[in-house]
């Protein structure tokens, strides 16, 4: 050991004066007009659409989409589903996170940016916000205003608007649960079950927290995505980003102003690239996991770069290597390995949609007894048909059995209502000396009866007395 002694000095600070949580500011996002503005309104329109509207479409009568947990029953586009079909749900799922790492590895963070639930409901809520209390300076004026009567008008009427909204949210998420026809009546009834009434109110203050207040938190430290995004980036990526050796130095001029008389750049550090976005970050400090590709500093900016008759894409969206003077690749092996598993397991998915069947069988044989001779000299075997009819129509199904000169059924139709399961007993009976073998080939055929269409072929072995 070294017999060298290490001083220390220590600093002593009164535990009441460490922050052991530091609250941020409020953000309070500018709006803004721009092409970016236009679309992500269009995407936050069709899915707020979507969402609201689908519990009340009806397509051949039935819930366009309904998930009938009791039943056991999914209702999807006029398609129904059984547990039996949950294969093509996992298959669903995993072409969902396939697109989502292609997406991303394409266009970055266009989700969080268009198409997020946390973006969608946080724009509508602002929406509202601005409708009631005015713009980023009026909202900032506001709060810091004695409270009068139109402060309590304003911030009470946007509780009460941001609560009717919330609790349309959680009763349309139910809704998809429980059909809304009857949801509907049971609330003016004032008979909600207990879990519906749970999954409302829940539901309800999970949309009033995160659209309402917390925001730009869910995005910066609740979201997974964003910490785990750049394993699915590369310097090809497409980002939102300032360009820097064009806009720096910053500062402010005139419209009349040569920036380069000054030695400025294109930027004059007007800060609206910061007042609009919706987390807080400043854009010209380098790519921020924060970030989350929105585009409202693009329109801004480019807004401000027309007014002082400069050059749009000051901030625009590009590429790490775009920005380094160097060729930006759309098709590389990550992007194309995506782009082939994405369409290859998308064509097997929609191949098993449509070659779906709406009639699964299954036959087993009855293990008690291996076969029963009977006075008249035949050999008989008992197996058990187990049939489920997907469909919400009746189902007449003919069994057959091959060959036909050497064995008999005891049934020959069967009728299956609609989604429902039968079991049926079998009884497949041959002429014991017109069979050559203890272990005889069979074959069951189950034909629907109206199409004609095979829908299974069991091959069995049909058990005798040694010969």
């Amino acid at each position: 050991m070294s017999g060298k002694k290490t001083n220390t000095h220590e600093i002593s600070v009164p535990l009441s004066q460490v922050g052991l949580y530091t609250s941020e500011n409020k953000i309070y996002p500018r709006s803004v007009q721009g092409i970016f503005a236009r679309f992500r309104w269009i995407c936050v329109a069709l899915l707020l659409g979507i969402f609201y509207g689908l519990p009340w479409l009806k397509i051949g009568g039935e819930q366009a989409l309904l998930f009938d947990l009791p039943a056991r029953k999914f209702t999807i586009l006029g398609l129904n589903f059984w547990p039996q079909d949950f294969y093509l749900l996992a298959i669903l799922l995993i072409i969902s996170a396939v697109s989502l790492f292609f997406v991303t590895a394409l266009a970055g963070r266009v989700w969080c940016g268009y198409a997020c639930p946390q973006t969608v409901w946080t724009e509508l809520f602002m929406l509202v916000e601005r409708w009631i209390e005015g713009d980023r300076g009026k909202r900032q004026k506001l709060d810091k205003g004695p409270w009068n009567s139109n402060k309590l008008m304003r911030k009470s009427g946007k509780q009460i608007a941001w609560i009717i909204l919330s609790l349309l949210t959680g009763f349309t998420f139910v809704a998809y649960f429980t059909p809304h026809a009857i949801l509907w009546q049971e609330l003016l009834d004032f008979k909600l079950g207990g879990w519906e009434l749970f999954w409302i109110i829940f539901y309800s203050l999970a949309v009033y927290g995160n659209a309402g207040f917390l925001r730009e938190q869910v995005c910066k430290y609740m979201c997974p995505y964003a910490r785990f995004q750049s394993a699915m980036f590369d310097k090809d990526s497409l980002i939102v980003a300032y360009v820097e050796d064009r806009g720096e130095p910053r500062g402010s001029r005139k419209r009349s102003d040569d920036p380069a008389e000054k030695g400025l750049g294109s930027c004059i550090d007007c800060t609206l690239c910061v007042q609009v976005c919706p987390t807080g970050i400043d854009i010209r400090e380098g790519l921020q996991y924060e970030c989350i590709a929105c585009a409202a500093c693009i329109d801004v900016c480019d807004d401000v770069m027309d007014k002082m008759g400069y050059e749009p894409g000051l901030i625009k969206y590009t590429s790490e290597n775009a920005l380094a003077g160097k060729k930006s690749k759309i098709f590389r092996t990550r992007t194309v390995l995506y782009a082939l598993f994405l369409t290859v397991i998308t064509i097997i998915w929609v191949s098993l949609i449509v070659n779906r069947q709406v009639i699964n069988a299954d036959l087993v044989k009855d293990r008690n007894s291996l076969y029963q001779e009977l006075d008249s000299g035949m050999i008989e075997n008992v197996f058990t048909l187990r049939l489920m009819n997907k469909a919400d129509t009746s189902t007449a199904l003919l069994l057959s059995v091959e060959p036909k000169n050497l064995f008999s059924l005891n049934e020959s139709t069967i009728v299956i209502r609609p989604e429902n399961v039968t079991q049926v007993a079998l009884r497949v009976k041959a002429d014991k000396t017109a069979l050559k073998s203890s272990l005889q080939n069979f074959s069951l055929i189950v034909t629907e009866k109206d199409s004609a269409t095979v829908i299974k072929v069991f091959d069995n072995k049909f058990i005798s007395p040694s010969q």
